[in-house]
């Protein structure tokens, strides 16, 4: 599965926090909690989500798997018919 990221820049969070009028202790705190839920948000995705990639991985998996049984169907079927005409062609 392909890893889908989400980034969270504490050290900016808290420059923010701290311009807003928070306490550099508050500030930090604050970035600290963010940055736990975004690995958390992150271990969720991970484990637990099909991203685009992945479901244009299935797709393709998919279509080469149809692809071939398709093609060997085809095989099959002219194998068959060429087995088959002239047994036919005899008894006609």
């Amino acid at each position: 599965m392909n890893s889908t990221i989400l980034h969270f820049d504490t050290l900016q969070h808290a420059k923010k926090l701290q311009k807003a009028g928070f306490t550099a202790e508050q500030a930090e705190i604050q970035a600290e909690a963010f940055n736990e839920q975004a690995n958390a948000i992150n271990s969720i995705i991970d484990n637990n989500l099909a991203t685009k990639s992945d479901l244009d991985k299935l797709g393709y998996e998919l279509s080469y798997k149809l692809t071939v049984r398709f093609g060997s169907m085809l095989a099959a079927a002219v194998l068959i018919l060429g087995a088959l005409i002239p047994i036919i062609s005899k008894t006609i």
